[in-house]
This record gives structure tokens, C-alpha cells and sequence, in this order.
């Protein structure tokens, strides 16, 4: 079977590919099927063609100007990137990944005569709801695109029940169209520290309590400012340093300088660094390292930080929200809040961090948690669905 994840908000590498994305076509490669990854292009340097290795291909096709965009501008070049894939393949299937690659994906399907699959990662909260119920548009037409995309597709491939939910409610899927494949975690790569082994944190000394980690973009959506908040009503003398890994989102450029201010304004100017974005490896590394791991997201379709934490034996204090339910197994592999109050979490943490033994069990218990996300079995359901609609044609 010869598949094409799409993904046209994509980086055009490896490293800034969804993390899903690319787990799920070095896994289906290993099965023995061709799959060629097909991103836009944003840098001028970029090659058209790059073998990632296990039988996977990334394809970059021009698209608008070739640098990073705001999600807001990208969709501008939406049926340039329609003209660009459809001069490529053939293929058996295109699954693509993000609404603007659905647009642009579903009318090649159709002319190419093969099934479409569609897979969100996040979906718009409409204007009048909360930022809790999403993410909020990049542009008039992000709607309106995800509800052509979830009505038109052969399949939709959620991450987790309340992913599953959202598409169906708010997206106008049809229930019967709609997968739930969880995904995987790299057990090797996301593991526990060894006997003997270094620290990251090992070069801090000054790091008398350790340190916690918050590992996600630098935008409103994913609450960064709810994991600082929440610092400043931790006991200073038990107080752990607070790392920061990740990167500004285009559509949010001014939202790091705010963080940085408020910092200042609650006192932590001692407690917080910022490391900005990390390589998987630079991840796991941190992870394995970290006394817990904070997710305070308004929403999230899975949350996959929080099961490469479970899979590195490390609690997780996180929101009770969306995916994470799926993720986190509450009071087991770490604590789900419903509150949004910094000062609930502040009492959290201090109860995590001042218990004796309680990070160690969570943690030892995290990693069997972890044990059930497997990539392979992941590709094996995915496998299973695209086979099912090639051989009936698609589902339309």
C-alpha cells in the first residue's frame, strides 16, 4: 500500500513534524507500506525530497512564500498546495493532518479515485465559546473548513474520546465515520533514569529542590501563565525550579515577553528559566530528570507530553481536559485539576512534592500506565482502516 500523510502547516522537517504524524509512518513503514509524507514548503532551503529513513519519504511542495507562517496566513495558499499534491503520487489512500490539509487533500482523493482520511489534532472553539473548548480560529474560513473536511472525508481518525466527541458535536462528523486509534510512546527513548546516570540538572547546583517541568508551545491555549501563577503559592523554601521548554507560536509572537513579565511580577525571577524549544531527545532527557511534569492546557485532544511522562516514570499534575482524562490516570499516574485556581494548584504541588514516597509510587505506576500505548498497535489499527477503504472503495 503506497499511503501520503499530509500536513501542510508542517515545518518541512523531521524534528517539526507532528509528533503523531510521524510515529504513526515509521510504524506503518515497518509493516511494509510506502509512505510519503507531503509538507509545505518553509524555508527557501529545503530540498524537495528527503528520506527520513525506515521506508519513509518527506515531499515539500511550495505553498505561499517559503518561510514560517502565522496559521493565520497559511491558509491563504490552501489550493496552491491543492495543485502542488495533486501533480504528485499515485497513491492508495492520503490521510491528512490539520484541517487547511484536508481542504487541499480532498479534492486530489477525489480525482485520484482513492479513500481520504482526516485527522485534526485540534479543532477551532466557535467564537462564542471559551478557550477551554479549543483553540481559537486563525481565520474566518477555519470553521467552516473543518466542518467541509469532518462531512466530507471517508474516515476521521480521532486520538481519544473526547477528541471523537468534539468532531462530532461541533464538526458535524458522522459518528459511524469516526476511529479512535490512541497513540503510542517511544518506550526507549521516554524511559526512567538509570542507576549512575547523569542529571540534566546535575549543573545547577543552585537547584536545591530539583526542578518541574512545563513542555509545550508558548501560547494561551496550552496555560503557561496558569503553570507560573501556580509556582508563586509554593512555599519558597520547598520551591523547585520551574523549567520552560518550548516555543513561541507565529500567531502569538508577543505572548513570551508577557510570560517574562510576569515572572518578574510574581517573584520567580530566581525560580523559572526559559530554554525555549527542545529535539526529542532534548525532551526525554528533561523528562526523566524532572520531579513532575505540569499540563495546565485549556484543552487537549490527547496530550501526548503527559504519556511520555508516564512512560519516564514521572507524575504528571495536569487539567482535567479533553484527552488528558484518556491520558492521566487520576491519583494513580498523577492528578487531574478541575480547578484553574493558581492557588489550587499551588496546594497540589506542595501536596505531590511533600508526601513521602507519593512521586516514587506515581511514578512506578506511571510507567505500567504507559505500557498500553504502543505505536505498532497504533499502526496496525490504522493499517487495518485504510485497507478496509481501499477495498470498498472509500466510504462514500
Amino acid at each position: 500500500m503506497h499511503t501520503s500523510p499530509v500536513d501542510m502547516p508542517g515545518s518541512g522537517d523531521a524534528g517539526g513534524m507532528n509528533v503523531v504524524e510521524s510515529a504513526h509512518a515509521r510504524a506503518l513503514a515497518r509493516l511494509g507500506h510506502r509512505v510519503q509524507i507531503v509538507t509545505r514548503r518553509s524555508a527557501a532551503d529545503q530540498p524537495d525530497l528527503v528520506e527520513l529513513g525506515d521506508g519513509v519519504r518527506l515531499q515539500i511542495i511550495p505553498a505561499g512564500p517559503p518561510a514560517r507562517l502565522a496559521k493565520s496566513d497559511i491558509d491563504e495558499h490552501i489550493a496552491q498546495f491543492s495543485e502542488g499534491l495533486a501533480r504528485l503520487g499515485p497513491w492508495d489512500l492520503l490521510h491528512s493532518h490539520h484541517w487547511m490539509s484536508g481542504v487541499a487533500a480532498l479534492p486530489v482523493a477525489r480525482g485520484l479515485g482513492v479513500p481520504h482520511v482526516q485527522s485534526f489534532h485540534s479543532v477551532a472553539a466557535h467564537p462564542d465559546r471559551p478557550l477551554s473548548e479549543g483553540e481559537p480560529p486563525e481565520s474566518p474560513r477555519r470553521v467552516a473548513g473543518e466542518h467541509h473536511v469532518a462531512t466530507a472525508t471517508d474516515a476521521v481518525v480521532a486520538i481519544s474520546a473526547a477528541e471523537a466527541r468534539t468532531v462530532v458535536e461541533r464538526c458535524g462528523a458522522n459518528p459511524d465515520d469516526v476511529v479512535i486509534i490512541q497513540p503510542g510512546v517511544d518506550h526507549d527513548q521516554f524511559r526512567p533514569l538509570r542507576a549512575g546516570e547523569a542529571r540534566w540538572d546535575e549543573s545547577f547546583p543552585l537547584w536545591r529542590n530539583g526542578f518541574i517541568l512545563y513542555a509545550a508551545r508558548l501560547q494561551p491555549l496550552k496555560g503557561p501563565d496558569l503553570a507560573l501563577r501556580a509556582m508563586a503559592h509554593v512555599e519558597k523554601w520547598m520551591r523547585p525550579h520551574l523549567v520552560v521548554a518550548g516555543d513561541t507560536a507565529e500567531d502569538f509572537a508577543g505572548f513570551a515577553d508577557h510570560l517574562h513579565m510576569l515572572v518578574g511580577r510574581l517573584g520567580l525571577t530566581d525560580d523559572v528559566t526559559f530554554i525555549g524549544p527542545q529535539t526529542r531527545e532534548e525532551l526525554a532527557v528533561l523528562i526523566r530528570a524532572a520531579r513532575l511534569v505540569l499540563v495546565p492546557s485549556h484543552s487537549e485532544t490527547f496530550g501526548l507530553i503527559a504519556l511520555e511522562a508516564a512512560s519516564s516514570g514521572v507524575p504528571v499534575l495536569a487539567a482535567s481536559a479533553g484527552g488528558l482524562r484518556e491520558a492521566v490516570a487520576h491519583g494513580e499516574t498523577g492528578q487531574l485539576m478541575d480547578s484553574r485556581e493558581p492557588e489550587d494548584w499551588g496546594r497540589a504541588m506542595t501536596l505531590l512534592l511533600s508526601t513521602p514516597g507519593l512521586i516514587a509510587r506515581m511514578g512506578t505506576v506511571s510507567r505500567i500506565h504507559a505500557r498500553r500505548f504502543e505505536w505498532a498497535w497504533a499502526a496496525r489499527r490504522l493499517e487495518s482502516l485504510y485497507l478496509d477503504l481501499i477495498d470498498r472503495g472509500g466510504a462514500r
